[in-house]
């Protein structure tokens, strides 16, 4: 995974040092456009994958957001980054992989999303025959796993993650986009948490 992160985090500050000359000549908008299609791109790209890997590969991509956040915007390299971050409405790179994998489980209930998706997230109400206190939550089964890298796997992280979401973003009737709205609501504020355990 060191490597994967390597040559994305090396990409990403290629195209920034290709970007900084032209933003003089180009509007806000414009630079945010361009950051967005060559910078948050290539780190939304499999970043499912990036699930449980280690903080110090965690803070190498986040470093390359904060720095395409820092050109958007004009801050000063020794700037705090964060409010930019929200005043972008940018979640960090850690929520980012949290959003995504979510997005995925939540397609994967709904029905619209791939079988080999759909085959690991499965309710408990739809595969115990008893009733439980759990069917009423929507509650995912998780799956057992031996060792980290099991953990990092969608089967087990997905739905697991899934379980710990506050219920009002579990609810059956909720439409994808909705459910994207709601979630990047959640991961924006302080009851995160309880995801990132």
């Amino acid at each position: 995974m060191s490597a994967q992160v390597s040559a994305v985090c090396r990409g990403g500050y290629y195209q920034l040092r290709q970007l900084r000359p032209l933003t003089k000549y180009m509007t806000k908008d414009a630079i945010k456009t361009l950051t967005h299609a060559f910078i948050s791109s290539r780190l939304d790209y499999c970043n499912a994958l990036y699930y449980g890997i280690t903080d110090g590969l965690m803070s190498r991509l986040q470093s390359v957001q904060n720095a395409a956040a820092r050109l958007v915007t004009g801050l000063g390299r020794r700037d705090h980054v964060t409010p930019v971050l929200q005043q972008l409405h940018w979640l960090p790179i850690r929520r980012r992989v949290l959003f995504k994998l979510m997005t995925f489980v939540h397609r994967s209930l709904a029905g619209a999303a791939p079988a080999y998706l759909a085959d690991e997230c499965k309710l408990t109400s739809d595969v115990g025959s008893r009733s439980l206190r759990s069917t009423d939550c929507q509650t995912c089964v998780v799956r057992r796993s031996h060792n980290h890298f099991g953990d990092r796997c969608f089967a087990v992280a997905g739905p697991r993650i899934w379980n710990r979401l506050p219920l009002h973003l579990k609810q059956p009737d909720i439409c994808y986009e909705r459910f994207k709205r709601l979630l990047k609501t959640v991961l924006f504020g302080d009851g995160i948490t309880a995801l990132c355990d």
